[in-house]
């Protein structure tokens, strides 16, 4: 299959094992770069790479930081975990990034690790966070999301009683500046986030890699679960996370053909540390124009 959609290209920098400065020269080069409309931090508490006593920083924080010091790029964390704030405490973390960065917020959120991953897993023991399996992990991220878009939209307090969130007089202000709300990009393969996926995704990513044909099977699937519950598929852009090859860059030039040609227009690349001076640009000519030229 081959996507109509016109590609994008983001960059991923993982704020893990950097600094803040050289985290805040990449975002601000690739500001000022058209060929880059969207940047990205991840959500993790512990290094899930290199020395687990490494720097990390707080992802919603330092989002809010850099959509301060940028302009014109949309933004996001790619994907907050659903298990780390509660659903109404987040819902004021994201419109509060939104108001900060003039509506330029791109929601990522996902269910939170799978208890399979050890190293995952131990940020949460070590936060005092509760690992619920990964069922319950799905059902809270679906009834958060319910959540979550009412207090972006409700206009007056509200109740909700339900499964795992319990609110008294909930009530969202300042509301986000997007209208009804900031694009939900939702993160995950399995078929009962695909569920979620199908019901309140405008942006689906698809975490991890894999081979090619896996990625198109996982898309087929949320198309057949779109058309169950009477949704476009087509309304669902297709998104996916790429390493970046600073040494064989016609890898990833090649990666980014296959995965657009799969359907998966949305592309974040990911950037490897340390960042060279003006990676921004190089992604831009030797990675995007590149990948583009080749497959026009």
């Amino acid at each position: 299959m081959s996507s109509t959609t016109r590609p994008s290209f983001g960059l991923l920098t993982a704020p893990q094992q950097v600094t803040y400065p050289d985290l805040l020269r990449v975002w601000r080069d690739a500001d000022a770069i058209p060929e880059i409309e969207h940047l990205w931090l991840f959500d993790h508490l512990l290094p899930i790479g290199g020395p687990l006593t490494g720097p990390i920083f707080e992802g919603w924080t330092l989002l809010s930081a850099l959509a301060a010091q940028t302009e014109r790029v949309r933004l996001g964390l790619m994907v907050t975990s659903n298990r780390f704030r509660p659903p109404a405490v987040l819902a004021k973390i994201a419109a509060t990034v939104d108001v900060v960065s003039h509506g330029r917020l791109d929601f990522g959120i996902g269910a939170g690790s799978r208890p399979t991953v050890p190293m995952a897993r131990l940020e949460y023991e070590a936060h005092g966070l509760p690992y619920h399996d990964f069922d319950h992990s799905v059902r809270d991220l679906a009834e958060s999301l319910t959540v979550i878009k009412q207090l972006w939209s409700s206009e007056e307090p509200f109740d909700h009683t339900g499964t795992s969130v319990r609110l008294t007089g909930a009530f969202g202000n300042p509301k986000p500046v997007q209208r009804p709300h900031p694009p939900i990009v939702i993160g995950g393969r399995a078929t009962a986030t695909l569920w979620v996926v199908a019901e309140h995704a405008d942006i689906w990513n698809i975490p991890g890699g894999g081979p090619i044909e896996d990625l198109v099977q996982r898309s087929q699937l949320l198309d057949r679960l779109c058309g169950e519950i009477g949704r476009d598929p087509a309304s669902i852009t297709r998104s996916i996370v790429l390493g970046v090859s600073y040494e064989r860059p016609e890898a990833t030039r090649a990666a980014i053909r296959e995965a657009i040609d799969a359907g998966f227009p949305h592309v974040v690349l990911s950037l490897p540390t340390p960042y060279p001076e003006q990676v921004a640009q190089w992604v831009a000519e030797a990675i995007v124009h590149g990948a583009i030229a080749k497959r026009g």
